[in-house]
């Protein structure tokens, strides 16, 4: 059997490798992103223009780009734009509403509880974790040095 080097294995992984299309990922990323959050701000203009305050207003743009991400993930859509609008539909909280719905959507088919309960925290459960023990320590922080 032939060794190869490390430095042989890493040239041949770059030969192998596709270049990545860095600027117009990054491009991509931001006019979906962006598109998203342009979203956000009609339905939030739209809902004021309904009477609701701002803080109302706001609370169901939130609800209703969650709603949104997550039936466009359980009909088969969220997956195909993310293919081409890349970290562009991670803005928070279509991100968020995607990874809750996806695991339960490919895990559907093993039930109620232990198919789309258990794994519909798959993705966001360390998000979850880490969002609730980052904000605890920055409580106590604020708490004992009166941030607030």
């Amino acid at each position: 059997m032939k060794t190869i080097s490390k430095e042989q294995y890493s040239e041949m992984v770059k030969t192998a490798s596709p270049n990545s299309p860095v600027w117009k990922d990054c491009l991509l990323a931001f006019l979906f992103g962006g598109f998203i959050c342009t979203i956000g701000q009609v339905l939030c203009e739209l809902y004021q223009s309904m009477g609701m305050e701002l803080k109302d207003a706001r609370a169901f743009v939130s609800i209703s780009l969650i709603l949104l991400s997550a039936v466009l993930t359980a009909l088969g859509f969220y997956d195909d734009i993310a293919k081409h609008a890349g970290a562009g539909t991670l803005v928070p909280i279509t991100g968020f509403a995607n990874s809750m719905v996806s695991p339960a959507m490919e895990f559907k088919s093993e039930g109620f509880i232990t198919g789309l309960g258990a794994k519909m925290f798959v993705v966001a459960g360390p998000v979850l974790v880490f969002g609730i023990t980052a904000s605890v320590v920055f409580g106590f922080i604020a708490f004992f040095f009166h941030l607030y």
